[in-house]
């Protein structure tokens, strides 16, 4: 299952406990929009991954996605991961906090099954 344009396109896979989101090209105010609607088409499982290893910009409107994301998954128990972020796209989730209240994790690392998820946080306004 996927959504494609010039600039951006996601793919998702589905497990049993497991979605993975992959998604490649800009997050910015043009694409948030199939961006966000890929995070909400994907269906409830204990962890919802997504890779941003192809993302070469995320802009406020793409972290707002994200935030949403982390507080949807959350609030049924489960738990958002980051994977592979692009150095620019780390520096954003650094310079946002977004990387203290969400778990960055390599593709490498195995998907935590069957444990509770890290405790929710609030974020906090800078």
């Amino acid at each position: 299952m996927g959504q494609r344009s010039d600039r951006f396109h996601v793919e998702i896979d589905v497990a049993d406990h497991v979605v993975d989101v992959r998604a490649v090209g800009e997050i910015d105010i043009a694409t948030v929009g199939s961006f966000r609607a890929a995070l909400w088409a994907a269906p409830a499982r204990p962890v919802l991954r997504v890779d941003l290893s192809g993302v070469r910009v995320l802009s406020a409107a793409g972290v707002r996605a994200l935030v949403a994301a982390h507080l949807r998954v959350r609030a049924r128990g489960g738990e958002l991961l980051l994977v592979d972020p692009d150095p620019m796209v780390t520096r954003v989730l650094r310079a946002t906090g977004l990387h203290r209240v969400v778990r960055v994790v390599s593709g490498s690392d195995p998907v935590p099954a069957g444990r509770a998820p890290l405790p929710a946080r609030e974020l906090v306004p800078a």
